[in-house]
């Protein structure tokens, strides 16, 4: 499915960017106002604009028409790493670059069951020991038994927002949560589930299928 069709015309911003759109937008509106006054303001007032045009599209969140599959991505980006786990399950981990839609999705409906911050380190995302990053580690109860997910900082990502909490119950790509800057979702599949994706193939959170059927 092509991210047109996956995608409406309408787009919204995520929530839990005020406090970095904010100020942002007060100040660049404040140095355009004091530009008419002195054009020397323009010299602050132009990267200002810049940075908050690049703040809006970095925090859209369009809506989206939920993919086909058992098991959907969690979010928008590359797969990094496609990994046998001891226990029997494979972890799909997905790289969201500062591009990507950073509104993460339920991969199925469920009940979540434990939503766990872990505090950690802030390697690059892509750094093969971000493993031990800051983290949020989530846990569904799902018609495929339990279903982890977690939700990764990386060097410039300092902040996860979940949207829901413990308890909650969640539809298949309702939106759960925020990375604010480049990150990675990690999402386990259960014992005798095979990946439907590859190393290197992008990912649409609440679209694109994860399990193979």
């Amino acid at each position: 499915m092509s991210d047109d069709s996956a995608k409406s015309s309408r787009v919204r911003l995520a929530r839990g960017v005020s406090p970095w759109l904010l100020p942002t937008v007060a100040a660049a509106a404040a140095t355009a106002l004091l530009t008419r006054r002195d054009r020397r303001w323009a010299l602050a007032a132009v990267p200002l604009s810049a940075l908050t045009g690049g703040m809006l599209w970095f925090f859209r969140d369009p809506d989206r028409t939920p993919g086909e599959g058992r098991i959907l991505s969690p979010a928008d980006g590359v797969v990094q790493s496609i990994d046998p786990w001891p226990d029997g399950r494979t972890r799909v981990a997905i790289f969201m670059s500062p591009l990507n839609v950073h509104v993460n999705r339920a991969p199925l409906a469920g009940n979540v069951t434990s939503v766990q911050h872990v505090a950690g380190g802030f390697l690059p995302a892509f750094n093969k020991d971000s493993d031990q990053n800051e983290r949020v580690v989530w846990h569904f109860e799902t018609t495929l038994g339990d279903i982890e997910m977690v939700q990764i900082a990386g060097a410039v990502a300092r902040r996860i927002v979940p949207y829901v909490s413990g308890g909650a119950k969640v539809a298949q790509a309702e939106r759960i949560g925020l990375i604010r800057f480049g990150s990675r979702v990690d999402i386990y599949l259960p014992e005798g589930i095979s990946p439907a994706v590859s190393v290197g193939e992008k990912t649409v959170a609440g679209v694109t299928r994860i399990d193979r059927g």
